[in-house]
């Protein structure tokens, strides 16, 4: 179909959203009610880019499912909605999904007991509150918590959502052989239970402020249905990653490994007017700019995701009377540059880059003190994104929270000061590649097949060597990057190189979850 009679509602939506008549807040609400997953309408709002400035937040709103009276909504009306998400879906497993393209994949089937709304408020999903102290349902010093799931809800085979379902996914996370890596975020339960059919009550080891991570967002807090996955081992898993049994909106229809996913509406979603579109295709392939122009320039898509171009040539795309429009909503998200401070080239166990062999370059203070002031991130910022206060550089992760915000934050390029901090730690020179000890000052560094990246990748290189670095510059496809396979040695979790680079977002305050994703 032609965008015009596949998706005009929720391109309107977006139209409207871009004229700065909708807060962030709106649009989710109202793109939700088009029948599109919660977990999908934030991560639109938050990643499509809008001309206008970032929308104030709404302060106050209370815990409770988006509504914007669609009562006379009819189920499917809105034909097939065609996504165009060049890095596709390796699989559907929620709970072991690295990056985003698997996360959002997953997102239209499996769910959570609760999503984050836009202003990082909680907001019910597969439970009849969201627990509180005033409630009863979560302990003054948080160290329990309590769910009352909603009745009548069916998986997508027409199998009964019980409290059975939040225990047996608990106890996949928690066993090793499932490689689940979310499992951190459960490492404070001490005990949980099903009370009766519709209660699971949880207890934390010591007060938990962070109770609520495990079980909200799409991506690795969904729930698992017990009477498929059960007992079933590895074949049970390999089966759930291409046709996974959800409470969501949507089943899966079709499924081609890195290619594209088709989804089809459940007949037995709980909103009997839900959802708005009919079919839904996440089509894989090409790359940030060539999804831009499919959408913007051609209309042969209706929303392309992770539109990771310079603005010029996004917006270059666009004109008055283009069938797609370019969207820009400032987020949290930061494209970072990892460094592996355990040695990728040194084997233990059969396991490389592992915690206990120290990085041979890496270790010194004075190597990571020299790239922090050797790197341009200004001409990185100002080049490749928006730039100014839209997209600034910056040195720390976290930002906007008080408590855990550095004052350190100053973004400084000095070159001649890099060498000299190597110098005076014995990096030494004779014009070609710095050394110590013996050891060369020779870095590879990783991130996905991207345009952008790749260019990211030649400043980085040409700053670092100006300093006295010999750096080599690899890509892998994104499905691969991203696949959290056991044998994938080219995944970012494994980390088997000297630096990587990819984006990533604190997800809820406080971030803890984010955070333990490092260790010092």
């Amino acid at each position: 179909m032609s965008s015009s009679s596949t998706a005009g509602p929720f391109r309107d939506l977006f139209t409207v959203f871009k004229s700065g008549e909708l807060s962030r807040r709106q649009f989710v609400e109202r793109a939700t009610a088009l029948g599109m997953s919660a977990g999908l309408a934030l991560h639109i709002s938050a990643t499509t880019a809008t001309a206008q400035e970032a929308t104030p937040g709404l302060s106050g709103a209370g815990a409770v499912a988006p509504s914007v009276n669609t009562e006379n909504q009819e189920r499917g009306a809105g034909g097939e909605l065609r996504i165009l998400q060049w890095q596709a879906p390796s699989h559907l497993s929620a709970h072991e999904a690295t990056g985003d393209k698997d996360g959002l994949g997953a997102s239209l089937v499996s769910e959570p007991l609760m999503f984050r709304g836009p202003d990082a408020e909680l907001i019910p999903v597969l439970i009849t509150q969201v627990p509180t102290v005033e409630n009863g349902q979560l302990a003054e010093d948080f160290t329990s918590v309590a769910f009352t799931l909603k009745e009548g809800v069916l998986w997508s085979d027409g199998e009964p959502f019980t409290a059975a379902d939040v225990v047996f996914t608990l106890d996949w996370i928690r066993d090793d052989a499932n490689n689940a890596v979310s499992s951190g975020l459960y490492e404070t339960i001490d005990t949980y239970e099903a009370t009766d059919d519709y209660t699971v009550t949880i207890a934390y080891t010591q007060p938990n402020p962070t109770w609520s991570d495990g079980f909200t967002g799409a991506g690795a807090s969904v729930i698992y249905p017990r009477h498929i996955m059960e007992g079933g081992g590895q074949e049970a898993n390999d089966a759930f990653k291409s046709t996974p049994i959800g409470t969501g909106p949507y089943k899966v229809e079709d499924f081609t490994v890195n290619d594209q996913v088709i989804y089809v509406m459940n007949e037995n979603y709980r909103e009997p007017n839900k959802p708005f579109f009919e079919r839904v295709l996440v089509k894989g392939g090409g790359d940030a700019a060539s999804a831009a122009r499919a959408v913007i320039q051609t209309g042969e898509y209706d929303y392309g995701w992770n539109i990771a171009i310079e603005p010029e040539i996004a917006s270059s795309f666009e004109s008055d009377d283009s069938p797609g429009v370019l969207l820009v909503n400032p987020d949290v998200s930061i494209e970072r540059i990892n460094i592996n401070f355990s040695d990728p080239r040194a084997e233990v166990d059969g396991q490389r880059a592992e915690m206990n062999t120290p990085h041979p370059i890496f270790s010194d203070l004075a190597v990571r003190h020299a790239m922090n002031l050797g790197i341009d991130r200004q001409l990185i910022a100002d080049s490749f994104f928006f730039g100014g206060d839209q997209e600034p550089p910056v040195v720390n992760i976290i930002s906007g929270i008080e408590a855990m915000e550095s004052p350190n934050n100053e973004v400084a390029y000095d070159p001649e000061a890099a060498g000299q901090i190597l110098d005076e730690a014995g990096w030494v020179t004779d014009g070609d590649v710095r050394k110590k000890d013996g050891v060369e000052l020779s870095i590879d560094f990783m991130t996905t097949v991207s345009q952008l990246r790749q260019k990211i990748q030649a400043v980085v290189k040409d700053n670092l060597e100006e300093i006295g670095f010999k750096v080599e510059l690899k890509q892998v496809d994104g499905g691969v990057f991203f696949d959290s396979a056991e044998g994938n040695d080219q995944n970012n979790t494994h980390f088997y190189n000297d630096l990587n680079m990819f984006t990533s977002a604190v997800g809820a305050p406080p971030p803890v979850a984010y955070m333990i994703r490092w260790y010092a």
